[in-house]
C-alpha cells in the first residue's frame, strides 16, 4: 500500500502595508495642488499606510510602555502628515524609511522626555507626602464640574466666533473663519483635536498653506483673548 505523500504547506506571504504604490502616492500628493485629488489619495492610500507603520514600530520597539502611548501614537499620526512635504525622493532613500527613521526617533525623544518627568515627580511625591502631614493636602477637581463648565465656555465661545462674521473680510480670512466654524461645529467627531491637528485640519479645508492660516489666524487671536479675558472675569 503506497505511502499517502504529505502535502507541503505553503509559507505564509506577509502582507505589505507599505509599497511602491504608497510610495508613488506620497510623491505625487506632494506634487500637486488638487485639493480633491490630495485627499483622496491621503485617504485611500497614504493614511492607512502611515498608521500601520506607526503601530507596529510602537509594538516592535516596545514604545508600548510608555504612559498614554494610544494618545502620542496619534500625535506622532499627525506629526507625520505635517512634515510629508519635506520627503525628497530624489535624495534616494524611500519613504518607507525616511518616515520609519523619523517615527522611531520621535518615540525615543518621547522615552527620554517621560525619563526625566518620572525623576521630577519622584521629587513631588516627596512635596505632597510632606504636605500631607502639615494638614494640607492637595485635591483633585470634580470631574463632572469640569466638564460642564468647558461645555458652557464652547457654547458661548461658538457664539462669540458667529459674531465675527464681516461682509469686509477678505477672501482668505473668510475661509479660514468658515473652517474654524466647521471645526467647531464637529469637535466632538474629531478624533485628533491638538493644536499640529487643528492646522491640519484648516489646510485641508481651505486649501492655504500654514504661513496663510498663520497669517489670518494672528487677526482672530486678538478677538478670542479678549472674550477669554471677558469670560474669565464673568461679564
Amino acid at each position: 500500500m503506497a505511502t499517502p505523500k504529505k502535502r507541503k504547506r505553503r509559507a505564509k506571504t506577509k502582507r505589505m502595508y507599505f509599497t511602491q504604490v504608497h510610495e508613488d502616492a506620497i510623491i505625487e500628493y506632494n506634487s500637486i495642488t488638487d485639493f480633491k485629488r490630495k485627499t483622496e489619495l491621503y485617504e485611500t492610500l497614504i493614511h492607512p499606510a502611515l498608521d500601520e507603520m506607526v503601530d507596529k514600530i510602537v509594538y516592535t520597539y516596545k514604545f508600548t510602555s510608555l504612559p498614554n502611548i494610544s494618545e502620542l501614537q496619534q500625535d506622532c499620526k499627525v506629526m507625520l502628515v505635517t512634515i510629508l512635504h519635506k520627503y525628497d525622493p530624489s535624495k534616494g532613500s524611500k519613504a518607507f524609511s525616511y518616515f520609519s527613521v523619523i517615527t522611531k526617533n520621535w518615540f525615543i525623544a518621547q522615552v527620554k522626555k517621560n525619563a526625566k518627568k518620572n525623576k521630577r515627580e519622584i521629587s513631588l511625591e516627596n512635596y505632597i507626602s510632606a504636605e500631607k502631614m502639615n494638614g494640607t493636602e492637595l485635591y483633585a477637581e470634580d470631574p463632572y464640574h469640569e466638564a460642564r463648565e468647558r461645555e458652557e465656555f464652547m457654547s458661548l465661545l461658538r457664539e462669540e466666533i458667529d459674531s465675527w462674521e464681516s461682509a469686509t473680510m477678505r477672501p482668505n480670512e473668510k475661509k479660514v473663519y468658515e473652517a474654524i466654524k466647521t471645526l467647531m461645529a464637529n469637535a466632538d467627531k474629531l478624533e485628533i483635536f491638538n493644536k499640529k491637528a487643528i492646522y491640519l485640519y484648516l489646510r485641508e479645508i481651505t486649501g492655504l498653506n500654514t504661513k496663510q492660516i498663520v497669517a489670518q489666524l494672528s487677526k482672530m487671536r486678538t478677538k478670542y483673548s479678549d472674550f477669554k479675558t471677558r469670560y474669565e472675569n464673568g461679564d
